[in-house]
C-alpha cells in the first residue's frame, strides 16, 4: 500500500482518482490548490504526489520546486492536459519521476506506483550495501528553463515523442555528450536545441553539418586556424569549438566525418583541450557536444568507417527520435503548428484545414518525415486558390507532386511494430471508434483494446 497525495483543481478528477486508488488499497488525500497541498505536506510523508501544472494559485512547477526545497522525498508524477514541451522538460529536470498527459487511464497511475516501488527497493538495497560516511545527499542545482518563447517546438503527444521530451529533461541536468539518432527530417536538431535551451540557454548554440562542409575545411571550421596556417589563411579564425564557450556544439551527420578528423575530435572529448590549426596554444573546451546521425554508427564501426572509441565517447547517452510514420496520431497537431509558421513566413492568413485534408495527410506514410510534411503544406498553401482554407484537393495535388512512392522500410523491424502502426492508422481512419475499427480489422473489440493498451495507443485529444 502507498500513500498518495493528489494536487489537482479538477474536483471530479480528484474524486475519481481517489476512489479508484482506494479500491486498490492505497491511502489518498487531495488538494485543489498549492497552498492547501503545502499544508497537507507539513504533516504527511507521501510515497507519490500527482501534481497538476494548472493550479488556480500557482504554477505546478513552482510548487514542485517548493516541495523539493522543503525536503520532501516523495516521487512526483506531473499531469497536464496542455501541449507544453518546456514544462515537460523542466519537470524532469526538477526531479519529477514521470510526466503523464491528460486524459489518462488509472492503469498509468498504477504503473507509476509499481515503478516507484521497484525504484525504492533498488535504492534501499544499494543504501544497505554502501557504507555512507555522511547523511547529506548532494543535490543538483537546477535552474529553470528560459521562459522566453522560442521559434521551434517539439510538437506531439504520442508516447514515443513524449519519451524523447522526458529524456531531454533528464539529460539536461548534466553536461554529458549525447548522440541523437533518427531518420532524416525527424527533427534531430530540434532535440539538440531543446537540450541546449534546458541546460545552457544564455550560451551559444553552434551547429555544423559534417556532410555539408568540404572535409579539408571541416577541421578549420571546428578548431579555427592561425594566420598563415595554410594557403589562403590570411588572418586568424575562431573555430566553432572556441566560439561555443560553455554552450552546445551540435555535430550533425557525424557519420560523414573523416577518420583523421574523428581522432582529433576524440582527443577534444577525452582531454577537453584543442589547438587552432597551425597554432600551439591549448584552448580549454567547455561546451556540451550533441552529435546526430541518420546512419547506423555501430554498423559503420564494424565496417571500420567510424572509430569505436569515438562512438563510445559520443554515445554516453542516446536519444532516438521516432519517424513520423511511427506517430501518425501527431499529424493533426503538427499540421496546425506548421501552418502557423508557414502562414507567418508567407504572410498568409490560414484559417482552417478541411477534415478530409487532415485524413489524407494522416493516411500518408511520410518517408521524408516532418520535413516532408512541412514541404507538402508549404506547397499546398502556395498553390491553393483560397489559402485561408486548405482543402483536400490542395493536399492531394501537393502529395502527388512529391515524386516518390511509399518506399520499402530502410531497416527490418519487428512485426509487432508494423502491426501497431497499422492498428493506429485504422483507428484514426474510423475516428478512434473501437467497434467500427475492430469490425474492419476482423478482430474482437476486446482484442483491439488489448492491442491499444499494450502499445500505448490513445486518441490525441489536443487536436479536438
Amino acid at each position: 500500500m502507498s500513500f498518495v497525495i493528489i494536487i489537482e483543481d479538477d474536483r471530479a478528477l480528484c474524486k475519481s482518482l481517489e476512489l479508484q486508488l482506494k479500491d486498490e488499497g492505497h491511502e489518498v488525500k487531495y488538494a485543489n490548490r498549492g497552498d492547501r497541498a503545502l499544508e497537507i505536506l507539513e504533516d504527511a510523508d507521501p510515497d507519490l504526489i500527482l501534481l497538476d501544472l494548472g493550479l488556480p494559485d500557482c504554477h505546478g512547477l513552482d510548487l514542485l520546486e517548493e516541495v523539493r526545497d522543503r525536503g520532501c522525498e516523495a516521487s512526483v508524477v506531473v499531469i497536464t492536459g496542455q501541449q507544453d514541451m518546456k514544462a515537460a522538460i523542466n519537470a524532469m529536470r526538477l526531479g519529477a519521476f514521470d510526466y503523464i498527459r491528460k486524459p489518462f487511464d488509472i492503469e498509468e497511475v498504477l504503473l507509476a506506483l509499481e515503478k516507484i516501488e521497484r525504484f525504492r527497493k533498488i535504492r534501499l538495497g544499494v543504501s544497505q550495501q554502501v557504507a555512507v560516511e555522511s547523511t547529506d545527499t548532494p543535490r543538483v542545482d537546477l535552474d529553470s528553463v528560459d521562459s522566453q518563447e522560442k521559434s521551434y517546438e517539439i510538437v506531439g503527444s504520442h508516447r514515443k515523442i513524449l519519451e524523447v521530451v522526458k529524456r531531454i529533461g533528464l539529460l539536461s541536468r548534466e553536461r554529458i555528450t549525447i548522440l541523437v539518432e533518427g531518420e532524416s527530417g525527424t527533427g534531430k536538431e530540434l532535440v539538440a536545441r531543446a537540450l541546449h535551451e534546458a541546460s545552457a540557454p544564455g550560451q551559444p548554440f553552434v551547429a555544423i553539418n559534417c556532410s555539408a562542409v568540404v572535409p579539408t575545411l571541416l577541421e578549420s571550421e571546428l578548431f579555427g586556424h592561425e594566420k598563415g596556417a595554410f594557403t589562403g589563411a590570411e588572418k586568424r579564425k575562431i573555430g566553432k569549438l572556441e566560439f561555443a564557450e560553455s554552450g552546445t556544439v551540435f555535430l550533425d551527420e557525424i557519420g560523414e566525418m573523416s577518420l583523421d578528423l574523428q581522432a582529433k575530435v576524440l582527443r577534444v572529448l577525452q582531454e577537453e583541450v584543442f589547438e587552432r590549426v597551425g597554432g600551439v596554444e591549448s584552448k580549454t573546451f567547455k561546451a556540451r557536444v550533441v552529435a546526430a546521425t541518420n546512419r547506423d554508427l555501430e554498423e559503420l564501426v564494424k565496417e571500420k568507417k567510424f572509430r569505436k572509441d569515438l562512438f563510445y565517447r559520443l554515445a554516453v547517452a542516446r536519444i532516438k527520435v521516432p519517424a513520423l510514420h511511427e506517430r501518425l496520431s501527431d499529424v493533426p497537431s503538427l499540421v496546425k503548428y506548421l501552418l502557423e509558421r508557414i502562414g507567418t513566413k508567407m504572410h498568409q492568413k490560414i484559417g482552417a484545414v478541411e477534415e478530409e485534408a487532415i485524413r489524407l495527410l494522416t493516411a500518408y506514410d511520410w518517408p521524408g518525415n516532418v520535413r516532408e510534411l512541412e514541404n507538402v503544406l508549404t506547397r499546398s498553401v502556395a498553390l491553393s486558390r483560397n489559402p485561408e482554407v486548405i482543402s483536400a484537393e490542395d493536399v492531394e495535388r501537393s502529395l502527388s507532386e512529391t515524386g516518390t512512392d511509399t518506399p520499402l522500410p530502410t531497416e527490418i523491424v519487428p512485426l509487432s511494430a508494423v502491426e501497431l502502426a497499422y492498428v493506429e492508422k485504422a483507428l484514426m481512419a474510423f475516428g478512434w471508434n473501437v467497434a467500427k475499427t475492430a469490425k474492419a480489422l476482423q478482430i474482437s473489440p476486446t482484442t483491439l483494446r488489448k492491442k491499444m493498451s499494450d502499445g500505448g495507443l490513445q486518441k490525441n485529444e489536443s487536436t479536438d
